[in-house]
Protein backbone atom coordinates (compact mmCIF):
# COMPACT_ATOMS: atom_id res chain seq x y z
CA UNK A 1 0.00 0.00 0.00
CA UNK A 2 2.89 2.13 -0.34
CA UNK A 3 3.23 4.20 3.03
CA UNK A 4 5.68 4.50 5.92
CA UNK A 5 6.31 2.07 8.14
CA UNK A 6 6.08 2.46 11.93
CA UNK A 7 9.92 3.76 12.35
CA UNK A 8 9.34 6.56 9.58
CA UNK A 9 8.27 10.10 10.26
CA UNK A 10 4.04 10.07 9.74
CA UNK A 11 3.63 13.47 9.38
CA UNK A 12 5.78 16.82 8.16
CA UNK A 13 7.36 17.46 4.85
CA UNK A 14 8.84 13.45 4.32
CA UNK A 15 5.13 12.16 5.13
CA UNK A 16 4.09 14.24 2.22
CA UNK A 17 7.08 13.39 -0.25
CA UNK A 18 6.03 9.67 0.43
CA UNK A 19 2.52 10.12 -0.34
CA UNK A 20 3.87 11.67 -3.58
CA UNK A 21 5.78 8.88 -4.42
CA UNK A 22 2.66 6.73 -4.84
CA UNK A 23 0.56 5.71 -1.14
CA UNK A 24 -2.55 4.12 -2.55
CA UNK A 25 -4.84 1.52 -1.87
CA UNK A 26 -5.32 -1.59 -3.78
CA UNK A 27 -8.60 -1.11 -6.01
CA UNK A 28 -11.15 -3.34 -5.65
CA UNK A 29 -10.92 -5.01 -9.54
CA UNK A 30 -7.45 -6.11 -8.34
CA UNK A 31 -8.50 -6.85 -4.49
CA UNK A 32 -11.16 -9.14 -5.30
CA UNK A 33 -9.19 -11.14 -8.21
CA UNK A 34 -6.06 -11.97 -5.46
CA UNK A 35 -9.34 -12.65 -2.41
CA UNK A 36 -10.84 -14.65 -5.33
CA UNK A 37 -7.17 -16.64 -5.20
CA UNK A 38 -6.65 -17.14 -1.33
CA UNK A 39 -10.08 -18.11 -0.93
CA UNK A 40 -10.30 -20.51 -3.76
CA UNK A 41 -8.25 -23.21 -1.79
CA UNK A 42 -11.27 -23.47 0.63
CA UNK A 43 -9.87 -21.31 3.60
CA UNK A 44 -12.73 -19.82 6.04
CA UNK A 45 -10.26 -17.26 7.06
CA UNK A 46 -7.93 -14.17 5.05
CA UNK A 47 -5.03 -12.52 6.67
CA UNK A 48 -3.24 -8.93 5.62
CA UNK A 49 -0.65 -8.46 7.18
CA UNK A 50 -0.94 -4.44 6.29
CA UNK A 51 -4.42 -3.85 6.46
CA UNK A 52 -4.03 0.01 5.65
CA UNK A 53 -7.09 1.23 3.97
CA UNK A 54 -8.81 -3.15 4.35
CA UNK A 55 -8.95 -3.11 0.93
CA UNK A 56 -8.92 -6.66 0.99
CA UNK A 57 -11.30 -7.00 3.84
CA UNK A 58 -14.00 -5.35 1.36
CA UNK A 59 -12.69 -7.29 -0.96
CA UNK A 60 -12.91 -10.88 1.24
CA UNK A 61 -16.71 -9.78 2.60
CA UNK A 62 -17.61 -9.68 -1.87
CA UNK A 63 -16.17 -12.37 -2.79
CA UNK A 64 -17.15 -14.17 0.22
CA UNK A 65 -20.65 -13.93 -0.14
CA UNK A 66 -20.56 -14.58 -3.66
CA UNK A 67 -18.91 -17.98 -2.86
CA UNK A 68 -21.67 -18.86 0.34
CA UNK A 69 -19.43 -18.43 3.37
CA UNK A 70 -18.57 -16.06 6.18
CA UNK A 71 -14.88 -15.33 5.60
CA UNK A 72 -13.21 -14.51 8.99
CA UNK A 73 -10.87 -11.04 8.62
CA UNK A 74 -7.05 -11.24 10.48
CA UNK A 75 -4.83 -8.78 9.75
CA UNK A 76 -1.99 -6.55 11.31
CA UNK A 77 -1.33 -2.92 11.06
CA UNK A 78 1.39 -0.42 12.29
CA UNK A 79 -0.54 3.43 11.89
CA UNK A 80 -4.06 3.63 13.94
CA UNK A 81 -4.16 6.44 11.33
CA UNK A 82 -4.74 3.84 8.67
CA UNK A 83 -7.03 1.74 10.46
CA UNK A 84 -9.42 5.05 10.40
CA UNK A 85 -9.53 5.30 6.64
CA UNK A 86 -10.60 1.82 6.85
CA UNK A 87 -13.67 2.82 9.05
CA UNK A 88 -14.24 5.42 6.84
CA UNK A 89 -14.40 3.05 4.17
CA UNK A 90 -16.90 1.24 5.11
CA UNK A 91 -15.30 -1.50 7.37
CA UNK A 92 -16.85 -1.77 10.89
CA UNK A 93 -15.68 -2.32 14.18
CA UNK A 94 -16.56 -6.17 13.83
CA UNK A 95 -14.86 -6.25 10.76
CA UNK A 96 -11.33 -4.84 12.30
CA UNK A 97 -11.33 -6.56 15.37
CA UNK A 98 -9.39 -8.88 14.75
CA UNK A 99 -6.61 -6.92 13.66
CA UNK A 100 -3.43 -6.34 15.86
CA UNK A 101 -1.41 -3.43 16.21
CA UNK A 102 2.02 -4.90 15.66
CA UNK A 103 5.21 -5.01 13.30
CA UNK A 104 4.75 -8.29 10.79
CA UNK A 105 8.26 -8.45 9.81
CA UNK A 106 10.10 -8.08 13.32
CA UNK A 107 7.12 -9.09 15.73
CA UNK A 108 4.91 -11.26 13.53
CA UNK A 109 1.80 -13.11 15.04
CA UNK A 110 1.96 -17.21 15.53
CA UNK A 111 0.36 -18.39 12.22
CA UNK A 112 0.17 -20.23 10.32
CA UNK A 113 -2.19 -19.06 8.34
CA UNK A 114 -4.14 -20.43 5.16
CA UNK A 115 -5.02 -17.23 2.77
CA UNK A 116 -2.78 -14.32 2.84
CA UNK A 117 -3.32 -11.39 0.38
CA UNK A 118 -1.33 -7.53 0.92
CA UNK A 119 0.37 -4.86 -0.80
CA UNK A 120 2.67 -4.66 1.64
CA UNK A 121 4.60 -1.03 2.35
CA UNK A 122 6.72 -0.12 -0.77
CA UNK A 123 9.46 1.95 0.90
CA UNK A 124 12.95 2.17 -1.07
CA UNK A 125 15.82 1.14 0.75
CA UNK A 126 17.31 4.47 1.39
CA UNK A 127 14.84 5.90 3.25
CA UNK A 128 14.88 3.28 5.53
CA UNK A 129 16.91 3.72 8.82
CA UNK A 130 20.31 1.54 9.17
CA UNK A 131 19.12 -0.20 11.96
CA UNK A 132 15.86 -1.52 10.95
CA UNK A 133 18.12 -2.33 7.71
CA UNK A 134 20.31 -4.52 9.38
CA UNK A 135 17.25 -6.38 11.69
CA UNK A 136 15.49 -7.37 8.09
CA UNK A 137 18.89 -8.33 6.69
CA UNK A 138 19.40 -10.28 9.49
CA UNK A 139 15.84 -11.94 9.03
CA UNK A 140 16.40 -13.11 5.77
CA UNK A 141 19.67 -14.10 6.21
CA UNK A 142 17.73 -16.84 8.76
CA UNK A 143 15.18 -17.38 6.58
CA UNK A 144 16.73 -18.64 3.20
CA UNK A 145 20.51 -18.88 4.44
CA UNK A 146 22.18 -16.12 2.62
CA UNK A 147 21.80 -12.13 2.89
CA UNK A 148 20.16 -10.31 0.18
CA UNK A 149 21.47 -7.50 -0.92
CA UNK A 150 21.10 -3.88 1.11
CA UNK A 151 19.09 -2.56 -1.97
CA UNK A 152 15.98 -4.93 -0.79
CA UNK A 153 12.92 -2.78 0.27
CA UNK A 154 10.69 -3.32 3.35
CA UNK A 155 8.14 -4.94 1.05
CA UNK A 156 10.58 -7.81 -0.14
CA UNK A 157 10.81 -8.95 3.64
CA UNK A 158 6.60 -8.47 4.03
CA UNK A 159 6.91 -11.43 1.51
CA UNK A 160 9.48 -13.42 3.27
CA UNK A 161 7.61 -13.34 6.59
CA UNK A 162 4.20 -13.77 4.80
CA UNK A 163 5.59 -17.38 3.30
CA UNK A 164 6.76 -18.62 6.54
CA UNK A 165 4.03 -18.27 7.79
CA UNK A 166 2.09 -19.87 5.36
CA UNK A 167 0.10 -22.91 6.13
CA UNK A 168 2.37 -26.13 5.21
CA UNK A 169 -1.24 -27.98 4.34
CA UNK A 170 -1.57 -25.95 0.62
CA UNK A 171 -2.23 -22.53 2.14
CA UNK A 172 -2.08 -19.94 -0.13
CA UNK A 173 -0.40 -16.46 -1.05
CA UNK A 174 -1.16 -13.45 -3.13
CA UNK A 175 0.55 -9.78 -3.29
CA UNK A 176 0.78 -7.05 -5.24
CA UNK A 177 4.40 -5.71 -5.65
CA UNK A 178 6.54 -3.59 -7.48
CA UNK A 179 8.35 -4.57 -10.78
CA UNK A 180 11.61 -4.18 -8.47
CA UNK A 181 10.74 -7.61 -6.96
CA UNK A 182 11.66 -9.67 -9.64
CA UNK A 183 14.12 -7.31 -11.27
CA UNK A 184 16.26 -5.90 -8.28
CA UNK A 185 20.08 -7.45 -7.52
CA UNK A 186 18.51 -9.19 -5.22
CA UNK A 187 15.89 -10.70 -7.18
CA UNK A 188 17.85 -13.72 -8.25
CA UNK A 189 18.65 -15.16 -4.85
CA UNK A 190 14.83 -14.13 -3.66
CA UNK A 191 13.52 -15.73 -6.85
CA UNK A 192 15.69 -19.11 -6.46
CA UNK A 193 14.62 -19.97 -3.03
CA UNK A 194 10.90 -19.43 -4.12
CA UNK A 195 11.04 -20.93 -6.58
CA UNK A 196 12.59 -24.27 -4.95
CA UNK A 197 10.12 -23.67 -2.02
CA UNK A 198 6.95 -23.21 -2.94
CA UNK A 199 4.70 -23.57 -6.39
CA UNK A 200 4.72 -20.05 -7.85
CA UNK A 201 1.24 -20.80 -9.63
CA UNK A 202 0.26 -17.41 -11.90
CA UNK A 203 2.35 -14.24 -12.00
CA UNK A 204 0.09 -11.13 -13.43
CA UNK A 205 1.49 -8.16 -14.85
CA UNK A 206 -0.46 -5.31 -16.27
CA UNK A 207 -0.40 -3.13 -19.22
CA UNK A 208 0.17 1.28 -18.42
CA UNK A 209 -3.43 1.95 -19.24
CA UNK A 210 -4.73 -1.04 -16.96
CA UNK A 211 -2.44 0.12 -13.77
CA UNK A 212 -4.19 -0.29 -10.56
CA UNK A 213 -1.97 2.50 -9.24
CA UNK A 214 -1.96 5.03 -12.30
CA UNK A 215 -0.34 8.00 -10.91
CA UNK A 216 2.47 5.93 -9.44
CA UNK A 217 5.97 5.41 -11.08
CA UNK A 218 6.38 2.07 -10.46
CA UNK A 219 4.89 -1.22 -12.27
CA UNK A 220 2.40 -3.62 -9.93
CA UNK A 221 2.62 -7.10 -10.06
CA UNK A 222 0.47 -9.62 -8.44
CA UNK A 223 2.21 -13.09 -7.40
CA UNK A 224 0.16 -15.88 -6.58
CA UNK A 225 1.96 -18.41 -4.95
CA UNK A 226 1.37 -21.95 -2.89
CA UNK A 227 2.95 -23.70 -0.11
CA UNK A 228 3.45 -26.99 -2.35
CA UNK A 229 5.85 -29.18 -4.30
CA UNK A 230 6.94 -26.84 -7.43
CA UNK A 231 6.04 -27.68 -10.88
CA UNK A 232 7.97 -26.83 -13.83
CA UNK A 233 5.59 -24.64 -15.12
CA UNK A 234 3.52 -21.20 -13.86
CA UNK A 235 1.09 -18.82 -15.70
CA UNK A 236 1.86 -15.28 -16.75
CA UNK A 237 -1.12 -13.30 -17.18
CA UNK A 238 -0.96 -9.81 -19.03
CA UNK A 239 -3.84 -7.45 -18.06
CA UNK A 240 -4.42 -4.73 -20.87
CA UNK A 241 -8.13 -3.37 -19.40
CA UNK A 242 -8.95 -2.22 -16.07
CA UNK A 243 -11.60 -2.75 -13.95
CA UNK A 244 -13.15 -5.44 -15.51
CA UNK A 245 -14.41 -8.52 -13.92
CA UNK A 246 -12.65 -11.30 -15.99
CA UNK A 247 -9.42 -11.60 -13.85
CA UNK A 248 -11.86 -12.46 -11.23
CA UNK A 249 -13.06 -15.09 -12.56
CA UNK A 250 -10.30 -16.14 -13.35
CA UNK A 251 -8.82 -15.95 -10.01
CA UNK A 252 -11.80 -17.83 -8.76
CA UNK A 253 -12.07 -20.94 -11.31
CA UNK A 254 -8.37 -22.10 -10.25
CA UNK A 255 -7.39 -20.79 -13.33
CA UNK A 256 -10.04 -22.96 -15.46
CA UNK A 257 -11.82 -20.20 -16.96
CA UNK A 258 -10.10 -18.90 -20.36
CA UNK A 259 -10.75 -14.80 -20.33
CA UNK A 260 -12.45 -13.35 -22.79
CA UNK A 261 -11.75 -9.94 -22.22
CA UNK A 262 -8.77 -7.65 -21.21
CA UNK A 263 -6.34 -10.61 -20.02
CA UNK A 264 -3.80 -12.88 -22.02
CA UNK A 265 -2.74 -15.86 -20.45
CA UNK A 266 0.87 -17.82 -21.52
CA UNK A 267 1.82 -21.29 -19.91
CA UNK A 268 5.94 -20.90 -19.31
CA UNK A 269 8.16 -23.16 -18.22
CA UNK A 270 9.01 -21.23 -14.56
CA UNK A 271 13.14 -21.84 -15.26
CA UNK A 272 12.55 -19.60 -18.50
CA UNK A 273 10.87 -17.39 -16.17
CA UNK A 274 13.09 -17.14 -13.34
CA UNK A 275 15.66 -16.27 -15.66
CA UNK A 276 13.97 -13.67 -17.98
CA UNK A 277 12.78 -12.09 -14.89
CA UNK A 278 8.67 -12.46 -14.05
CA UNK A 279 7.76 -9.06 -14.51
CA UNK A 280 9.00 -9.62 -18.18
CA UNK A 281 7.31 -11.37 -21.34
CA UNK A 282 8.73 -15.20 -22.02
CA UNK A 283 11.67 -14.72 -24.56
CA UNK A 284 10.86 -16.37 -28.20
CA UNK A 285 14.10 -17.28 -28.48
CA UNK A 286 16.70 -18.09 -26.02
CA UNK A 287 19.11 -15.11 -26.72
CA UNK A 288 23.48 -16.38 -27.17
CA UNK A 289 24.33 -13.41 -29.61
CA UNK A 290 26.35 -10.58 -28.50
CA UNK A 291 26.25 -8.15 -26.09
CA UNK A 292 27.42 -4.63 -25.35
CA UNK A 293 29.26 -5.62 -23.07
CA UNK A 294 31.44 -7.69 -25.80
CA UNK A 295 31.90 -4.05 -27.34
CA UNK A 296 32.11 -1.51 -24.83
CA UNK A 297 31.95 -1.36 -21.15
CA UNK A 298 29.99 0.76 -19.27
CA UNK A 299 29.78 3.61 -16.09
CA UNK A 300 27.48 5.21 -14.35
CA UNK A 301 27.95 9.17 -14.16
CA UNK A 302 29.76 11.09 -11.87
CA UNK A 303 27.75 11.71 -8.46
CA UNK A 304 28.50 15.03 -6.58
CA UNK A 305 26.56 14.60 -3.27
CA UNK A 306 25.66 18.85 -3.84
CA UNK A 307 24.94 19.46 -7.41
CA UNK A 308 24.09 22.93 -6.86
CA UNK A 309 27.63 23.49 -5.44
CA UNK A 310 29.27 21.37 -7.86
CA UNK A 311 27.60 22.21 -10.81
CA UNK A 312 27.75 25.51 -12.17
CA UNK A 313 27.14 27.86 -14.91
CA UNK A 314 29.68 29.67 -17.07
CA UNK A 315 28.59 32.74 -15.40
CA UNK A 316 28.50 31.33 -11.72
CA UNK A 317 32.13 30.34 -12.26
CA UNK A 318 33.30 33.39 -13.76
CA UNK A 319 32.01 35.23 -10.25
CA UNK A 320 33.68 32.54 -8.11
CA UNK A 321 37.00 33.67 -10.11
CA UNK A 322 37.34 29.33 -10.51
CA UNK A 323 39.95 28.85 -13.16
CA UNK A 324 39.30 26.99 -16.06
CA UNK A 325 41.44 24.14 -14.90
CA UNK A 326 39.17 22.99 -11.74
CA UNK A 327 36.28 22.79 -14.35
CA UNK A 328 35.00 20.39 -16.92
CA UNK A 329 32.12 20.48 -18.53
CA UNK A 330 29.25 18.05 -17.75
CA UNK A 331 25.22 17.53 -18.15
CA UNK A 332 23.29 16.78 -15.14
CA UNK A 333 19.73 16.71 -16.33
CA UNK A 334 18.29 14.00 -18.39
CA UNK A 335 15.64 16.60 -19.71
CA UNK A 336 18.69 18.69 -20.93
CA UNK A 337 19.17 16.29 -23.62
CA UNK A 338 16.09 16.37 -25.75
CA UNK A 339 17.34 14.52 -28.67
CA UNK A 340 20.21 12.04 -29.09
CA UNK A 341 23.19 14.51 -29.72
CA UNK A 342 25.04 16.80 -27.02
CA UNK A 343 26.67 18.84 -29.34
CA UNK A 344 28.27 22.63 -28.99
CA UNK A 345 25.16 23.96 -30.06
CA UNK A 346 23.18 22.33 -27.13
CA UNK A 347 25.18 23.50 -24.71
CA UNK A 348 25.18 27.36 -25.75
CA UNK A 349 21.11 26.74 -25.29
CA UNK A 350 21.47 25.64 -22.05
CA UNK A 351 24.12 28.20 -20.88
CA UNK A 352 21.47 30.87 -22.72
CA UNK A 353 18.22 29.48 -20.28
CA UNK A 354 20.59 29.19 -17.11
CA UNK A 355 21.47 26.08 -16.95
CA UNK A 356 24.71 24.63 -15.65
CA UNK A 357 27.23 23.18 -17.89
CA UNK A 358 30.41 23.10 -15.41
CA UNK A 359 31.73 20.98 -13.25
CA UNK A 360 33.47 22.29 -10.44
CA UNK A 361 36.38 19.39 -9.99
CA UNK A 362 39.02 20.21 -7.49
CA UNK A 363 41.53 17.30 -6.99
CA UNK A 364 42.81 15.97 -3.67
CA UNK A 365 45.36 18.75 -2.82
CA UNK A 366 45.58 20.82 0.56
CA UNK A 367 43.11 24.03 0.56
CA UNK A 368 45.93 26.16 0.71
CA UNK A 369 47.53 25.18 -2.63
CA UNK A 370 44.36 26.46 -4.77
CA UNK A 371 44.70 29.48 -6.77
CA UNK A 372 42.58 31.87 -4.49
CA UNK A 373 38.94 31.77 -6.06
CA UNK A 374 38.76 28.14 -5.41
CA UNK A 375 39.92 28.32 -2.12
CA UNK A 376 37.32 31.20 -0.96
CA UNK A 377 34.76 28.70 -2.94
CA UNK A 378 35.80 25.50 -1.02
CA UNK A 379 35.48 27.52 2.48
CA UNK A 380 31.88 28.25 1.52
CA UNK A 381 31.55 24.68 1.02
CA UNK A 382 32.65 24.28 4.74
CA UNK A 383 30.36 26.83 6.37
CA UNK A 384 27.27 25.36 4.15
CA UNK A 385 28.77 21.94 5.79
CA UNK A 386 28.78 19.85 2.71
CA UNK A 387 31.46 17.54 4.25
CA UNK A 388 28.66 16.14 6.51
CA UNK A 389 26.45 15.46 4.11
CA UNK A 390 26.42 11.03 3.37
CA UNK A 391 28.09 10.79 -0.24
CA UNK A 392 30.56 13.71 0.48
CA UNK A 393 31.74 12.45 3.68
CA UNK A 394 33.10 9.26 2.34
CA UNK A 395 35.01 10.99 0.10
CA UNK A 396 39.33 12.08 1.55
CA UNK A 397 39.20 15.18 1.22
CA UNK A 398 35.74 15.87 1.01
CA UNK A 399 35.35 18.44 -1.99
CA UNK A 400 37.69 15.67 -4.54
CA UNK A 401 35.37 14.91 -7.33
CA UNK A 402 35.09 11.82 -9.24
CA UNK A 403 36.99 11.66 -12.35
CA UNK A 404 35.53 10.34 -15.65
CA UNK A 405 37.15 10.49 -19.08
CA UNK A 406 34.14 11.75 -21.69
CA UNK A 407 32.55 9.04 -22.69
CA UNK A 408 31.85 9.06 -26.84
CA UNK A 409 28.21 7.75 -26.01
CA UNK A 410 25.88 8.26 -23.04
CA UNK A 411 22.92 6.47 -22.13
CA UNK A 412 20.01 8.16 -20.35
CA UNK A 413 18.33 6.24 -17.50
CA UNK A 414 17.26 8.26 -15.36
CA UNK A 415 13.70 10.08 -15.42
CA UNK A 416 10.31 9.20 -17.22
CA UNK A 417 11.89 10.39 -20.55
CA UNK A 418 12.70 7.31 -23.26
CA UNK A 419 15.90 5.44 -22.31
CA UNK A 420 18.28 5.85 -25.10
CA UNK A 421 21.83 6.12 -25.91
CA UNK A 422 23.08 9.57 -26.79
CA UNK A 423 26.03 10.85 -28.92
CA UNK A 424 28.62 13.04 -27.37
CA UNK A 425 30.43 15.00 -29.75
CA UNK A 426 30.65 17.70 -27.34
CA UNK A 427 32.83 15.62 -25.14
CA UNK A 428 31.31 16.27 -21.93
CA UNK A 429 31.04 14.54 -18.21
CA UNK A 430 27.90 13.14 -16.99
CA UNK A 431 26.17 13.09 -13.84
CA UNK A 432 24.39 10.54 -12.59
CA UNK A 433 21.34 11.08 -14.86
CA UNK A 434 23.46 9.12 -17.18
CA UNK A 435 25.78 5.77 -17.97
CA UNK A 436 29.42 6.14 -19.72
CA UNK A 437 29.47 4.09 -22.60
CA UNK A 438 33.22 3.69 -23.66
CA UNK A 439 33.88 1.39 -26.87
CA UNK A 440 36.61 -1.56 -26.68
CA UNK A 441 37.99 0.55 -29.78
CA UNK A 442 38.42 4.67 -30.64
CA UNK A 443 38.74 4.05 -34.44
CA UNK A 444 36.17 6.62 -35.34
CA UNK A 445 35.04 3.87 -38.46
CA UNK A 446 34.51 1.83 -35.36
CA UNK A 447 32.40 4.29 -33.06
CA UNK A 448 29.93 4.99 -36.26
CA UNK A 449 29.10 1.11 -36.57
CA UNK A 450 28.55 0.74 -32.83
CA UNK A 451 26.42 3.73 -32.73
CA UNK A 452 24.59 2.55 -35.56
CA UNK A 453 23.69 -0.81 -33.37
CA UNK A 454 22.84 1.30 -30.36
CA UNK A 455 20.65 3.75 -32.13
CA UNK A 456 18.65 0.86 -34.28
CA UNK A 457 15.33 0.39 -32.70
CA UNK A 458 15.81 -3.73 -32.19
CA UNK A 459 18.69 -2.55 -29.81
CA UNK A 460 16.59 -0.26 -28.13
CA UNK A 461 13.63 -2.64 -27.88
CA UNK A 462 16.10 -5.29 -25.92
CA UNK A 463 16.48 -2.58 -23.24
CA UNK A 464 12.86 -3.84 -21.66
CA UNK A 465 15.00 -7.03 -20.98
CA UNK A 466 17.88 -5.88 -18.69
CA UNK A 467 15.94 -2.76 -17.35
CA UNK A 468 13.65 -2.42 -14.05
CA UNK A 469 10.57 -1.07 -15.28
CA UNK A 470 8.49 1.59 -13.50
CA UNK A 471 5.06 3.47 -14.51
CA UNK A 472 4.07 4.46 -17.89
CA UNK A 473 6.79 1.95 -20.12
CA UNK A 474 9.91 3.53 -18.19
CA UNK A 475 12.70 1.60 -17.46
CA UNK A 476 15.91 2.21 -15.46
CA UNK A 477 19.34 0.32 -16.76
CA UNK A 478 21.88 -0.50 -13.97
CA UNK A 479 25.69 0.08 -15.55
CA UNK A 480 25.90 -3.84 -15.31
CA UNK A 481 22.96 -4.46 -16.71
CA UNK A 482 23.74 -2.41 -19.48
CA UNK A 483 26.63 -4.43 -20.61
CA UNK A 484 24.65 -7.39 -20.82
CA UNK A 485 22.11 -5.91 -23.11
CA UNK A 486 21.58 -8.30 -25.81
CA UNK A 487 22.67 -6.79 -29.35
CA UNK A 488 20.13 -8.22 -32.91
CA UNK A 489 23.43 -10.06 -34.83
CA UNK A 490 21.59 -9.20 -37.88
CA UNK A 491 22.24 -5.63 -36.74
CA UNK A 492 25.60 -6.53 -35.63
CA UNK A 493 26.30 -7.98 -38.82
CA UNK A 494 24.92 -5.44 -40.80
CA UNK A 495 26.97 -2.83 -39.07
CA UNK A 496 29.94 -4.73 -39.84
CA UNK A 497 31.26 -5.02 -36.54
CA UNK A 498 33.56 -7.71 -35.22
CA UNK A 499 32.06 -10.84 -33.72
CA UNK A 500 33.64 -9.90 -30.65
CA UNK A 501 35.86 -7.51 -28.87
CA UNK A 502 36.52 -8.22 -25.47
CA UNK A 503 40.35 -9.15 -26.03
CA UNK A 504 40.90 -5.63 -27.90
CA UNK A 505 42.60 -3.23 -24.97
CA UNK A 506 39.67 -1.44 -23.14
CA UNK A 507 39.88 2.48 -23.00
CA UNK A 508 40.52 2.92 -19.24
CA UNK A 509 37.48 5.39 -18.53
CA UNK A 510 38.75 6.55 -15.21
CA UNK A 511 42.17 8.79 -15.10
Amino acid sequence: MMRPHQNLPRSGPEREALREKGQFWTPDWVAEAMVGYALAGGSESIFDPAVGGGAFFRAAKVVGQELGRTCRLLGTEVDPQALEEAHAGGLSESDLGLVELRDFVLNPPPGPFKAIVANPPYIRHHRLPATLKAKLRSFGMRLIGQPLDGRAGIHIYFLLRALQLLDPEEGRLAFIMPADTCEGVFAPILWGWVGRQYRIEAVVTFDAEASPFPRVDTNALVFMIRRTPPLAEFLWARCIEAGTEELKKWTLSGFRYRPKRGLVVHRRELAEGLSTGLSRPPLKVRLAGPTLLDFATVLRGIATGANDFFFLTQKQAQALGIPGAFLARAIGRTRDVPADVVDEKLLAELEVSGRPTLLFCPDGRPPDRFPAGVRRYLEEGERQGLAERPLIASRRPWYRMEVRKAPPVLFVYLGCRNARFVRNPAAVVPLTGFLCIYPRSEDRLFLEKLWSVLSHPATVENLSLVGKSYGSGCIKVEPRALERLPLPEDVVRKAGLPTQLRSVQRVLPLQ
